[in-house]
C-alpha cells in the first residue's frame, strides 16, 4: 500500500494533510499568560497552566495533547484585566451631584469556578461592572463631597474593593485594585456654585485666621509692654531723682531737638515762665 501511495503523489499528499489536521487537533500549545480548562462533554476534566504563582518553567504551560473533536479547551487570562465604568451620576450626602469615572483591575485565579459560574471572560467583566457601580455609589452617597478630596478617600476606595471582591470571588476572580479617575460636578450652574462656596469659605477662614493672629500679636504686645514698664519701675525705682532727671532729659529732646532732625535745632516756640518747674533742670539743683 506504501508502494502504491509513493506512485500516487495526489493520494500521499491527501493523507499528509490529513495527518497534520489530526497532529494539529490533537497537539496544542498553551502559552505562560494562559490558564486552559479541559472540558469533555460539558465536564471540566483538568486544569492546564493554573494561576498560582509556581516557579517558571514548572507551570504546566507547553505542548499538551488533547482528544479531537471531543476535548474543548477554555482559555483564560493569568493576566490582570480591567474593569472601565462608564461615567456614573453620584449623590452626596450634601446633595452634590457627582460624575465620577472609576475602573477596577482583577484576575481570574480558580478557573473551574470561573467556568461553572460565568463561562468565559467576558462574561466575568460585564457581571462584575455593574457591582462596581452599585458599590460606588453605595460608599459615595454615604459621604460628602469634600470626603473625596481628603485622605478619607484611600479608606472609601478600599470598602468598595471589599464589597467587590466578596462578589468577585463567586466568578474565580480576585479584584487586585480599585481607583476613582475624575469626581466632578456637572458643568453649569451647580459647577459655578460649588466653586463660589469654596471660594467664600477659603476667604472666610483666611479672615478668622488673620483675626487671630492680630489677636495673638495685640496680646504679645501688651504683655511685653507690661513686662518693659515692670523692668523701667524695677530700674528707675532704686534712683528717683536720677529716674526724674532722665524722663526730664527725654522730654526736653523730645520738645527742643526732634522737631528739627534736619536742620539739628528744633524750630519750635516755647514761652514758660522761669520759675516752672518744667525748666527746673535748665537751673540746677
Amino acid at each position: 500500500m506504501i508502494e502504491r501511495l509513493m506512485r500516487n503523489p495526489i493520494a500521499l499528499a491527501f493523507f499528509a494533510i490529513i495527518a497534520l489536521v489530526v497532529i494539529g487537533s490533537t497537539f496544542i500549545v498553551v502559552p505562560e499568560t494562559k490558564q486552559a480548562v479541559i472540558v469533555r462533554f460539558g465536564t471540566i476534566r483538568s486544569v492546564v497552566n493554573p494561576y498560582g504563582g509556581q516557579d517558571f518553567g514548572h507551570t504546566g504551560a507547553g505542548l499538551i495533547a488533547r482528544i479531537p473533536l471531543v476535548d474543548e479547551i477554555v482559555w483564560i487570562d493569568k493576566r490582570i484585566q480591567s474593569i472601565d465604568l462608564e461615567q456614573q451620576q453620584v449623590l452626596s450626602t450634601d446633595q452634590r451631584r457627582l460624575q465620577v469615572d472609576a475602573f477596577a483591575r482583577y484576575r481570574i485565579i480558580d478557573p473551574k469556578t470561573m467556568y461553572i459560574s460565568a463561562r468565559t471572560e467576558d462574561n466575568v467583566g460585564e457581571r462584575l461592572k455593574p457591582i462596581l457601580g452599585s458599590s460606588l455609589r453605595n460608599e459615595l452617597g454615604r459621604r460628602p463631597f469634600a470626603a473625596l478630596l481628603s485622605p478619607e478617600r484611600g479608606q472609601m476606595m478600599q470598602n468598595i474593593q471589599t464589597a467587590l471582591d466578596r462578589v468577585a470571588s463567586q466568578y474565580g476572580a480576585r479584584i487586585v485594585d480599585v481607583r476613582i479617575k475624575r469626581a466632578d460636578l456637572p458643568e453649569g450652574t451647580p459647577l459655578e456654585s460649588a466653586y463660589e462656596r469654596m471660594r467664600t469659605a477659603r476667604n472666610q477662614e483666611a479672615r478668622s485666621i488673620l483675626a487671630e493672629g492680630q489677636k495673638q500679636a495685640q496680646i504679645i504686645q501688651a504683655e511685653a509692654d507690661a513686662q518693659a514698664a515692670k523692668t523701667y519701675a524695677d530700674a528707675f525705682g532704686k534712683d528717683a531723682d536720677f529716674y526724674e532727671f532722665y524722663r526730664a532729659m527725654q522730654s526736653y529732646r523730645k520738645t527742643f531737638v526732634d522737631d528739627g532732625k534736619q536742620s539739628g535745632m528744633g524750630t519750635s516756640s516755647v514761652v514758660l515762665s522761669p520759675n516752672n518747674r518744667y525748666l527746673k533742670e535748665f537751673m540746677g539743683r
